[in-house]
């Protein structure tokens, strides 16, 4: 990893900055996703442990949504008037002090605490993290730094559940020892967010706790990105949530190195994607988004009714590459048509009509399940999905004709 040199105030929007340091600029997005999903093999520990239903553990998981959620109301916005830094640097001590709660919880309570401090964290990386990535590439690499900000975001999101897969089968301590090294890497990001060069904030008037608001002529992109974005990371929010009880009760799989290496290899599709589809038309790769996540559940739906691990694993990758492509063209859209002075809350935007979604449908099946199983919730859940990805590839497909 390495650190991003000292420069003039203002300089990363000017001239064209170096390749390095823009990939640098996207270590501190990648350490704090890396916390994002890093409890995703563990639940089935806590949840052996502490006694809850699968609709607690969802209801644990969606903590987090509501957590990003809260921060993305504040965060773009801050961001924009103050800077990027002093929104990055309290949400990477809050993302530390989850660690501490994480390795120490006792209760549910505990557990929900710590996610909720996370999803607050992780909205506000995503808010100022990936704009200051932007700040540093400057007008003329805009889409390197779209990639950059994008792909550390998924890498990040994969490489917590591999890493926490792993340490809990191989050292002692299972829901401890993931926390402690994530401290270490959360500690670094801090180093690269204090040497950062930033502009600083633009001021403005008006509500500092809001809706966010999306400048005009970039309003159009938000609303093609929420439309294959939100199917795609709700696919992924399912498999995270609902996926290690899936393996474990209904596939038979309960070494929880099997659930780590599943998610990481969902966000290994979602990071690779991006770099093999970053020369298409925005418009072709969003469509390629909507596809991958329709067929991502009907993998899902069959492989939930004849017991396959393997149509389960296709499923997740496909998911992943659903919310890759969905991701990324909407950021590409975005700090293309947005002004930089806006850009923070316009990423904001976006995410948040495509959390909600991610919250409330895996929420909805942890409940479903404890009610009618979990074979009939994934079904339900895979036809919701299918349908919204449908009518997203449809929306872009037949209103973004001749956008790039």
């Amino acid at each position: 990893m390495t650190t991003v040199a000292a420069q003039p105030q203002g300089a990363a929007l000017k001239g064209r900055a170096p390749s390095a340091m823009i990939w640098s600029a996207a270590w501190p997005v990648l350490a704090v996703f890396i916390l994002s999903n890093a409890p995703t093999p563990l639940y089935v520990v806590w949840q052996r442990s502490l006694g809850f239903s699968s609709g607690t553990l969802t209801a644990i998981f969606a903590c987090y949504i509501v957590g990003l959620l809260g921060a993305l109301l504040v965060a773009g916005v801050v961001s924009d008037r103050v800077g990027r830094k002093p929104v990055l640097l309290p949400a990477i001590a809050l993302a530390m002090l989850a660690c501490l709660l994480f390795a120490t919880a006792t209760s549910v309570f505990v557990l929900a605490l710590a996610r909720l401090l996370t999803g607050i964290a992780v909205g506000a990386t995503v808010s100022a993290g990936m704009a200051a990535v932007t700040d540093i590439g400057g007008p003329e690499r805009k889409r390197l730094a779209a990639l950059a900000a994008s792909s550390a975001m998924v890498m990040g999101a994969g490489f917590g559940p591999l890493l926490a897969g792993v340490l809990s089968e191989t050292v002692p301590g299972p829901t401890v020892t993931i926390f402690v090294v994530e401290i270490v890497l959360l500690a670094s990001a801090l180093v690269v967010v204090a040497r950062l060069r930033l502009p600083k904030g633009v001021g403005g008037r008006g509500a500092w706790i809001r809706i966010p608001a999306v400048a005009p002529g970039g309003r159009m992109a938000v609303l093609f990105g929420i439309a294959v974005f939100a199917p795609g990371i709700t696919a992924t929010s399912f498999v995270l949530s609902l996926g290690p009880s899936l393996l474990s009760d209904l596939l038979g799989a309960t070494n929880r190195v099997v659930a780590g290496v599943l998610a990481f290899v969902m966000f290994l599709g979602a990071t690779g994607i991006q770099f093999m589809v970053r020369r298409l038309s925005i418009r072709t790769i969003m469509i390629g988004s909507a596809v991958a996540t329709a067929t991502s559940m009907i993998a899902l739906a069959v492989s939930v009714s004849t017991s396959s691990i393997v149509l389960f694993g296709a499923a997740a990758v496909l998911a992943g590459l659903g919310q890759g492509m969905g991701q990324f063209a909407g950021l590409t859209a975005i700090s293309a048509a947005v002004p930089a002075a806006r850009l923070a809350e316009a990423n904001a935007a976006q995410n948040v009509g495509g959390y909600v979604p991610a919250a409330v449908l895996p929420l909805a099946a942890g409940f479903l399940s404890d009610a009618i199983g979990l074979t009939s919730a994934a079904a339900s859940f895979a036809i919701v999905v299918f349908t919204a990805a449908v009518a997203g590839g449809i929306l872009v497909g037949t209103r973004a004709a001749g956008r790039r």
